[in-house]
């Protein structure tokens, strides 16, 4: 982490995660974006440093999942975001592991529409893996 205590820390995480991501291949903006359920303007949000929105804990194994981090990298970044975060350190398993899954569904030919329902099946995804966490 940065020795510089005037920096924020939100903004310290963001700009290691964004310089990291702008080593990934061309897409993986979008690629995080769908992984998360989310707009592409979401995972801008979440990574600029020009934003306030923070980085949800849920979605950090997504990230590191979708963008193949490896063990310096995650360390780093993590350093950050506990720094920014402390209370967050609880919640999240350094150690998370996903797979992927796919299915079809319906498409309700409108865009906004299919957002809705995309981010409800991820969500209620992220929801029930939480509760196997805690369960098992």
């Amino acid at each position: 982490m940065n020795e510089d205590s005037t920096i924020d820390p939100v903004k310290q995480y963001k700009a290691r995660l964004s310089a990291l991501i702008d080593k990934r291949p061309s897409g993986t903006r979008q690629r995080i974006a769908d992984a998360l359920g989310k707009h592409r303007s979401f995972v801008t949000q979440i990574l600029s440093t020009a934003y306030a929105t923070p980085l949800p804990a849920k979605h950090v194994p997504v990230i590191f999942s979708v963008c193949h981090f490896n063990a310096e990298e995650k360390r780093q970044f993590l350093e950050d975001y506990h720094a920014a975060h402390p209370e967050k350190r609880e919640e999240m398993d350094g150690d998370t592991v996903l797979r992927h899954m796919s299915m079809m569904v319906i498409d309700f030919r409108d865009e906004e529409k299919n957002r809705q329902f995309d981010e409800a099946i991820a969500d209620f995804a992220h929801r029930m893996a939480a509760i196997m966490v805690k369960v098992g």
